[in-house]
């Protein structure tokens, strides 16, 4: 092969065709220390003219905020909705989910075997102690009770022979006209017929008594669920389903959960005796269903949930509280006497600390932290920052910043019209 030794090695090692043209007049291959000689300026131009880019494009950021922040400093001040920082009572509530539980639940059932010949409820009814709910029929009772009165009478008549006969032989005994033995003997048949009587009477008693539980009556006041069991069918005693189920719902229980750290402020109170007022809330605690007070707590903690279990019980008497249904009950544990207070909605919250805007004499807003102790719903209690007739912005904040001149108003006024330009 024909042409320079070093080109050639060059050729081979690189993997290229070995072949030379002596008239190829093109520029040198890139891979050879002269072009990348020739490359370093260039990469050096545009760095530095990428570098110019970013300063030029970063200091007209800057200027379009300060012409935008001065257009908003000459657009007048910022309208604002503000609320005075207050002092007051705070109740310290906890909110655990509960079920609304009956206190009593009974399924009604016959004591008596025999066919229903009536049923006296309506379906949702409400009824008191003693009302009639059903009515079996009482004529197989009435036979037994003919039955039984008349081997009670039987046996009564034969009682007052045997006594009758007694009195005689006495006398004939202490006349020493009769036997010892034969005295005994009346005594013992008197004796036996008296028993007889007794248990006679003993069935004229259980006949009565199937009498009466052949009317089925309520055994407490609640109300009743659908129909069980449909007039003309033989109920027994043994019946699992029963004829119908009453529940009471005034007053009802409530069963909620609270974790086991909140059990000790519960506690506590309840050993001082005093009652905790307890509210039933809808799902989204933003309405009162009904209002009670706890009842008790269970004697242990549930391990693998780590909650205890508590019952509140509530009068009821709109029937606002329905059983098995699912409310959040906000149980009152404790009263912040004279705590200051604003409306949560003024706490704002940066990485180093948590503050509020404060309105000045001059309408300028001023950034302030405050230490917070207890956020209750809509409420915040503060313990260092504020004091009661602070004014603090709790809408609008978003285009607040320290010294902002804002125009104040109080909530649900109607904002001020904007001025024309």
């Amino acid at each position: 092969m024909i042409g320079d030794g070093e080109g050639t090695v060059t050729a081979e090692k690189s993997g290229q065709n070995p072949a030379f043209d002596p008239d190829d007049t093109s520029p040198v291959s890139s891979g050879t220390p002269e072009a990348h000689r020739r490359r370093w300026p260039i990469l050096v131009i545009v760095a530095v003219a990428a570098l110019l880019a970013i300063v030029v494009v970063s200091r007209a950021n800057k200027k379009s905020a300060a012409a935008a922040a001065a257009k908003a400093r000459a657009g007048g001040p910022i309208p604002v909705v503000v609320a005075p920082v207050q002092q007051q009572d705070l109740p310290v509530y906890l909110t655990g989910l509960g079920t609304v539980t009956p206190l009593y639940t009974v399924t009604v059932r016959s004591r008596v075997d025999g066919q229903l010949i009536r049923v006296a409820y309506k379906e949702g009814q409400y009824v008191k102690e003693g009302d009639l709910l059903a009515e079996i029929d009482p004529r197989p009772f009435q036979v037994q009770l003919t039955q039984a009165e008349g081997q009670l009478a039987k046996d009564q008549a034969a009682l007052a022979n045997a006594k009758v006969q007694q009195v005689r032989l006495k006398k004939l005994y202490d006349e020493q006209l009769l036997a010892k033995e034969d005295l005994d003997t009346q005594v013992t048949t008197v004796q036996q017929l008296e028993a007889a009587v007794r248990s006679d009477q003993g069935l004229v008693d259980a006949a009565k008594l199937n009498i009466t539980y052949s009317r089925v009556t309520s055994p407490i006041n609640g109300r009743t669920g659908l129909r069980v069991v449909d007039p003309g069918n033989i109920v027994h005693a043994t019946d699992p389903n029963g004829i119908v189920v009453l529940t009471q719902t005034e007053p009802i229980a409530v069963l909620f959960t609270l974790p086991q750290d909140d059990l000790p402020q519960v506690s506590r109170r309840l050993k001082a005796g005093a009652k905790l007022p307890a509210e039933a809330r809808d799902r989204d605690l933003s309405r009162t269903l009904a209002t009670g007070e706890l009842l008790t707590m269970d004697n242990q903690i549930d391990p693998s949930t780590g909650t205890v279990r508590l019952k509140a019980i509530f009068p009821n008497k709109d029937g606002s509280l329905f059983p098995q249904q699912f409310v959040n009950v906000r149980l009152q544990v404790d009263t912040l006497a004279k705590a200051t207070v604003v409306p949560s909605a003024a706490l704002q919250r940066s990485p180093q600390s948590t503050f509020v805007y404060v309105v000045g004499a001059n309408n300028t807003v001023a950034m302030r932290p405050v230490e917070v102790t207890l956020v209750q719903g809509d409420v915040a209690a503060i313990t260092k920052g504020l004091a009661p007739g602070d004014t603090v912005v709790i809408d609008g904040l978003d285009k607040l910043q320290e010294g902002s001149k804002v125009a104040p108003r109080q909530p649900g006024a109607a904002a001020a019209p904007k001025a024309k330009a």
